[in-house]
């Protein structure tokens, strides 16, 4: 596997709801050139001081601020951590726990202190994350490969993944008579094929329970619409990789997945702004942070894009959804989409966490809401 660590939908969930007398959120830009890392470092050291700052003008305890600061100091001196690094780092610390994750997105290097981490810059990860996987499907060969944007593709050991068709239903040929006695004709190696494919579904039940990356198959023929048709692993793209895949390496395959990625994405940005102007006319979508805020508040949201690289500093009252905009964003306050977002997906919305071009108005968010504002 790649150094990149994808947090799952539940662990999203966990992070959102974490709150402590302070919540730190550090994202640094990294490399996965382990020469080229030391920068990353000093960077991360820098946020650390930042922090501490922050801290030290709030009157936060000095026991728990060393604490805090133990444990960041001691991830900024693990060697062996940043060696594997890959374009993103995002920490997550209190006085009592610390979190980290290696992304393949380019974030913006930011620290914010509060009360509650924020998280507005790893939804882009969670909800789009240039990332997926690959299927190599012949005949002769299977191949699971994972990818990330800039990033060299690798290839997956699955256990229980057969080797090809023919082992798959422990014979040296396909050209056999099948258990029924039809002929071994075509019939006979469809029967096979399909044993095969539904092998190798079981195969990457394993290792993709609990994932959402999207899945692009390289396969031709026949053995494409048969995994199609078995495939029990929702992010399925629908376009494929309709060449042989044998007779390319894992970086040709992931130079030919990359435009069905962006074409996937670039469909669901629409299918969103479709949405959003229908339910325009009916009062049911809002580019508003107070409006959004509220209806968050109340399970209001059914889906949500907000602007990764901005933070609006504030405050959003857990009964009312009101929001308190100020100036200054210190260890006090939070990002306000950051906690719209949260609430939302709190009550089961679809938030994604987008560029500002990618929403309609252009502005911090737009929401499609279950029913008028």
């Amino acid at each position: 596997m790649l150094y990149v660590d994808i947090p799952t939908r539940s662990e999203f969930a966990t992070l959102s709801k974490a709150r402590a007398d302070t919540c730190v959120s550090i994202y640094v830009r990294t490399t996965p050139v382990t020469q080229e890392v030391a920068a990353s470092r000093i960077e991360f050291g820098n946020l650390m001081r930042e922090v501490q700052s922050q801290l030290q003008d709030v009157g936060f305890n000095k026991r728990r601020l060393a604490a805090l600061m133990d444990s960041l100091s001691d991830l900024l001196d693990d060697d062996e951590f940043w060696r594997f690094q890959a374009n993103s780092l995002a920490v997550f610390a209190t006085a009592d726990s610390i979190r980290a994750y290696r992304l393949a997105n380019d974030l913006t290097s930011m620290v914010q202190v509060s009360d509650r981490f924020h998280l507005k810059p790893l939804l882009r990860a969670v909800t789009f994350p240039h990332s997926a996987f690959i299927l190599a499907l012949s005949e002769n060969a299977v191949r699971f490969v994972e990818m990330h944007a800039d990033l060299a593709p690798e290839v997956v050991k699955v256990p229980d993944m057969p080797k090809d068709a023919a082992s798959s239903a422990g014979k040296s040929t396909l050209n056999d008579r099948t258990f029924s006695g039809r002929i071994h004709g075509s019939e006979g190696q469809n029967v096979r094929l399909q044993q095969y494919v539904r092998k190798v579904d079981a195969a990457l039940r394993q290792v993709l329970s609990g994932r959402e990356s999207p899945l692009v198959l390289a396969a031709t023929g026949r053995l494409a619409s048969l995994f199609a048709q078995t495939c029990s692993y929702p992010h399925l793209l629908k376009d494929t990789i309709a060449d042989s895949p044998d007779q390319f390496s894992e970086a040709q395959l992931a130079n030919k997945a990359r435009p069905i990625l962006d074409k996937a994405y670039a469909s669901e940005i629409a299918d969103i702004h479709a949405l959003f102007d229908k339910r325009a006319g009916d009062n049911r979508a809002t580019t508003d942070m107070a409006d959004a805020a509220r209806a968050a508040t109340f399970g209001g949201i059914d889906t949500l894009l907000i602007d990764i690289d901005t933070t609006v500093p504030g405050f959003v009252d857990d009964e009312s959804g009101a929001v308190t905009f100020v100036e200054k964003d210190d260890a006090k306050a939070y990002g306000v989409v950051d906690e719209i977002a949260a609430r939302a997906l709190a009550s089961g919305a679809r938030v994604m966490g987008v560029r500002r071009e990618d929403i309609p108005g252009k502005g911090e968010l737009a929401a499609v809401l279950r029913y008028p504002v």
